[in-house]
């Protein structure tokens, strides 16, 4: 039999829970900090526990429906979602984002690292050996290149499918390279440095065949977005395996939950820049403007992505929680 004592001893963690889950009802899941999300998990497995030890008590039938009760609210605030507005989808982009991605700054700086080493991987193999750029190219391309041609020109005379086939691809890389944290990062970190291995290697086969300025006035309009996108995706997938890998109190069910949704917020602020990446990628990159303007576009949008995520350290104060995307 559950003795008296026993439940006033437990009263107060059930009534922490309570308090926890009224804060999420009103600001959402990340209203709360990181102590108080592995306060959260802590409380819902004891709570488990308690309803478990209770259940085995008939005399304890109304500790039991309230502690189901307070599990269920407890696993609905974790794993379940939140309607969505488009006021809300506008508030999480324009106010938060900037916010979330300062937050995991570390883990998109940690991406980005990993694609310069694969670049500058790809720059040296190729320039030690040139034939390693027809391996890892292949001869086509190789070909293509040392007769000064781009492989590009296919796009112009189709640029509305082709521009939506860039963004699918865009977007499938990132989501790839995001999902790749469930694999412990492996494929992550390999999706990263071979990416930035292509880049080098095309740099440096580009460069050898004065080609240079073609390739980088092509890059440059889309790239000063679709790159910063696949490092943040990158970044989200370091965090997903992160939480796998590290969960430290909480439960490693617990922490993919938690870890897998600031992952996810992570990831979708990439979704517009890869819209807008694959439309100038298609409609304009490719195209006869002069290279001037080429390179006067992609520094006026990265200026502008710049001054959006800067908007992050303006409001380092201000939690990136008042709305749930």
């Amino acid at each position: 039999m559950i003795s008296v004592s026993w439940l006033k001893k437990r009263q107060p963690y059930w009534a922490r829970l309570e308090s926890l889950l009224g804060d999420i009802k009103q600001h959402g899941l990340h209203a709360l900090g990181r102590d108080e999300l592995r306060e959260l998990g802590l409380l819902y497995r004891q709570t488990a526990t308690d309803l478990s030890a209770v259940r085995g008590d008939t005399s304890s039938v109304q500790q039991a429906r309230y502690l189901n009760q307070l599990l269920g609210r407890a696993h609905n605030a974790l794993y379940s979602g939140q309607k969505k507005t488009v006021g809300r989808v506008a508030q999480f982009f324009w106010n938060e984002y900037p916010v979330i991605f300062r937050q995991y700054l570390r883990y998109t700086l940690t991406a980005t690292g990993l694609f310069a080493l694969g670049a500058l991987a790809g720059m040296f193999l190729t320039l030690s050996n040139p034939d390693f750029m027809r391996e890892f190219l292949g001869p086509q391309m190789v070909s293509t290149i040392e007769k000064h041609e781009m492989w590009t020109h296919s796009v112009v005379s189709a640029a509305p499918q082709e521009s939506s086939f860039i963004m699918t691809n865009n977007m499938t890389v990132s989501f790839m390279t995001f999902a790749g944290g469930i694999t412990a990062g492996l494929w992550t970190l390999f999706q990263l440095f071979f990416n930035g291995m292509m880049l080098g290697v095309i740099g440096v086969a580009c460069g050898m065949n004065q080609m240079s300025v073609k390739l980088w006035s092509f890059v440059a309009p889309h790239g000063v977005l679709e790159l910063p996108a696949i490092f943040i995706a990158g970044g989200a997938g370091l965090r997903l395996a992160q939480a796998l890998l590290f969960p430290g109190t909480l439960s490693r069910r617990d922490s993919l939950a938690v870890g897998g949704n600031e992952a996810v917020r992570l990831l979708v602020g990439v979704i517009p820049m890869l819209i807008v990446a694959g439309t100038i990628e298609g409609f304009f990159s490719p195209s006869s403007v002069p290279v001037p303007f080429k390179f006067t576009l992609a520094a006026v949008l990265f200026t502008m992505f710049v001054a959006y995520l800067s908007r992050g350290w303006r409001k380092e104060g201000v939690a990136p929680h008042t709305t749930s995307l």
